[in-house]
């Protein structure tokens, strides 16, 4: 769980560093324009832009029974990030899988991707595809 945060935490408090340096050398604004994008990315970077996410054996039950992808990913992923993005609300009718919070998963992306964690990889009818268009993603829908 942890690890799902770092970055985040990182962007937060470097945001943070930088816009305090800004305020005492007297630009206010600035610091708080910097500061807040620091924030943006750290949401963007966090499980928070995600659907939530379930474990691997749950989301492979549900996709047997209503035949809707399963999507395993990690936060940071700026490939993660596209997908989830690009497939808009349509993103909340897959089954999402966090890899960093999920053994099981992490298992299954390796097995999938010959020992690398690569993500995103969708599981559609039981097959695994790497870091798939998102418009052919949001056709299997």
């Amino acid at each position: 769980m942890t690890r799902t945060w770092t970055l985040p935490i990182l962007l937060v408090l470097c945001g943070s560093v930088v816009a305090t340096g800004l305020i005492l050398s007297g630009s206010p604004g600035e610091a708080a324009a910097l500061l807040l994008m620091f924030v943006l990315l750290a949401g963007m970077h966090s499980s928070l832009v995600f659907p939530r996410s379930i474990d691997a054996p749950e989301a492979l039950r549900r996709s047997a029974a209503d035949g809707r992808p399963v999507v395993y990913w990690r936060p940071g992923c700026t490939y993660c990030l596209r997908l989830r993005f690009r497939l808009g609300r349509g993103a909340r009718q897959l089954h999402w899988v966090n890899i960093w919070r999920d053994p099981a998963g992490a298992a299954a992306v390796r097995a999938a991707n010959d020992g690398n964690e690569t993500v995103p990889t969708v599981v559609v009818a039981g097959r695994p595809h790497t870091n798939p268009d998102p418009e052919w993603v949001r056709e299997q829908l």
